[in-house]
Order: structure tokens, then sequence, then C-alpha cells
């Protein structure tokens, strides 16, 4: 997985910004901003207002719920993806516990909280 730093440049590019635009977006300058990419460690307030300017929210997700958070993400179901997976908790949903579920198209929010009803 990329570093946070990484994955802001990522979305800073996939949105087609460059550095100087963050400056009308969040109030930093290029030079501020581009070390901060570089190398930085932000503040909690100074990155949650980043993720603000790259229309992203900042969450944390438990390990063992990453792999159903990453699965929404490339749009396909928890089991898809684990079993593509070689990260943490690949493999650990059992078939009979899947199948009498609804898929993850249906239902993307299914068990992401713990909630096992």
């Amino acid at each position: 997985m990329n570093t946070l730093l990484q994955q802001l440049k990522k979305r800073r590019l996939d949105l087609g910004l460059k550095q100087n635009d963050m400056m009308l977006r969040v109030g930093v300058s290029r030079q501020q901003y581009q070390r901060l990419e570089s190398k930085g460690n932000p503040r909690l307030d100074t990155l949650e207002l980043i993720a603000k300017g790259l229309n992203s929210e900042l969450m944390l997700i438990p390990k063992e719920k990453i792999g159903a958070v990453f699965a929404v993400l490339e749009g396909k179901s928890a089991d898809e993806w684990e079993a593509g997976s070689e990260g943490p908790g690949s493999g650990q949903r059992s078939t009979t516990k899947a199948a009498s579920k609804k898929s993850l198209s249906d239902d993307p929010w299914q068990d992401l909280l713990g909630d096992d009803s």
C-alpha cells in the first residue's frame, strides 16, 4: 500500500491538479505543498484541510475490514478481493457465510462495521 503522502499526490494528479492549484484550494503555497508531498509530516488539521481540497475524506479503517473496503473501492466482492489478495485477512471469510449474504454490489456496506445481522 502506498504511503499517505503518495496517496495525496496520486489523488491530486487524478484530479488533474498541479501543486500550484493547492494554494487556491487549501491556502498553502506551492513550495509548502511540494515539501509536504515529498517528505512532510503534516499536522492533523493540515491533513484534513488538504483532504477537503482534494474532495476526499480521512478515515480510520479497522484492519479486519480493510479487505471489504478495498473490495468496494475496486468494485469486487470481498471474496473476489480476498482471493486475489495476499494481505492480512486473506481467505478468512467462509464460503457458506458469503453465499448466504447479498453480493457487495447489492449492498456495498454490508458487514463494514461488524454488524452480522
